[in-house]
């Protein structure tokens, strides 16, 4: 709750915030690449619900050079083994929301979401009022993929 409700507190970019602070649970950073990081997304749409994002603040992915392009790709191909490892994901959604329009919800910086997906898991649990069930803490989550992430 107190995030939820310092969340509007924060001016400047969410991830550019995220990137001047120390990795670790409280900021949510898995790991930093030489041109993107990767981050557990705050209001997951399921357990391990990662974003890939780039270090430099562009609305769109036109306006990334190629190795940070290039780089985005690789941490998505090792998200997918992380989430696979820590929680035996059989699929997975991976998108990217170019701007408000298309339902971004950090419309400046441009980012991707990896969602991990199961057999059954009836489209992320949508239930009454649009809520979700997340059954695991963002610090466990962020302990389990910190600990495949390093193994992968």
């Amino acid at each position: 709750m107190a995030y939820i409700e310092e969340r509007n507190s924060d001016s400047g970019c969410l991830f550019c915030l995220r990137l001047a602070e120390t990795d670790g649970p409280d900021n949510l950073i898995l790991h930093r690449g030489r041109k993107a990081f990767v981050i557990l997304n705050r209001f997951p749409y399921t357990n391990g619900h990662l974003m890939i994002v780039p270090n430099e603040h562009q609305p769109s992915l036109e306006r990334l050079d190629q190795q940070t392009l290039m780089e985005l790709m690789e941490l998505s191909t090792r998200a997918l083994r992380s989430l696979r490892r820590a929680y035996g994901a059989e699929a997975f959604n991976l998108g990217v929301n170019i701007g408000a329009v298309a339902g971004a919800g950090v419309v400046d910086h441009v980012h991707m979401h990896v969602v991990p997906r199961w057999a059954g898991d009836t489209n992320f649990m949508a239930t009454i009022a649009e809520a979700r069930v997340i059954p695991e803490d963002l610090s466990t989550t962020y302990r389990r993929l910190s600990e495949a992430w390093q193994a992968v």
